[in-house]
């Protein structure tokens, strides 16, 4: 695979991940060494990863998520809502909305769910790019090398309307905070291509705005 198919195919698995096949721990690893590559502020290197593989606290983690899924639905917030006076982009939407579901459905199956940490003294209204900036790149690095492996993955946020509780499940200590929820399997099949975005020139500003 080269690196442009690499980087323009490697998609958010939510409907395709194998939930029966079992994930080698080793390979987990494997994709975390190369995370721990990325780019952090100040060289600060202050993340920590949190993996999850016990049937029973997967199962908490995905009951969480379940009931933030249901409330994300219910505000009327869903992707497909957005975009209601785009026809075409809402139909896309409420694919993935159907792909979001069935991952809500099924989290507990997922054989490993990955939570990026990182270290926060403070989450105030200032500008947090800084922070963040420090743990994303390593977190898109760690999915695109299980893509490279035959793993599927999806970026997930919502479990953190219950950080608090799934922090006290894992015993994450005060202070670490979680950038995301990384179910992670392998994939079936092996048709991924790149996705419709738009166009360069609608959001390309040279020099100024």
């Amino acid at each position: 695979m080269t690196p442009d198919e690499l980087l323009t195919t490697t998609r958010s698995v939510r409907k395709r991940l194998d939930l029966t096949r079992p994930v080698p721990f080793d390979l987990v690893k494997e994709c975390l060494e190369i995370a721990l590559q990325a780019p952090s502020g100040s060289n600060r290197q202050d993340w920590h990863w949190v993996v999850v593989t016990d049937p029973a606290k997967r199962k908490v983690i995905a009951d969480y998520y379940a009931d933030a899924w249901a409330r994300y639905i219910a505000s009327g917030h869903s992707a497909g809502a957005l975009y209601a006076d785009d026809p075409s982009r809402a139909a896309v939407q409420r694919r993935i909305g159907d792909s979001g579901q069935y991952l809500a459905d099924h989290m507990n199956e997922v054989p490993v769910l990955v939570i990026p940490c990182i270290r926060a003294t403070s989450l105030g209204a200032g500008n947090q790019a800084g922070l963040w900036g420090s743990i994303l790149p390593a977190v898109w690095s760690f999915m695109l090398a299980g893509r490279a492996r035959g793993l599927g993955t999806a970026w997930t946020t919502l479990h953190l309307r219950h950080e608090r509780e799934i922090s006290d499940l894992l015993g994450i200590p005060d202070g670490i905070a979680q950038a995301a929820l990384i179910p992670t399997a392998y994939y079936t099949g092996d048709t991924f291509k790149p996705a419709s975005r738009q166009p360069l020139d609608e959001v390309l500003h040279i020099e100024s705005w």
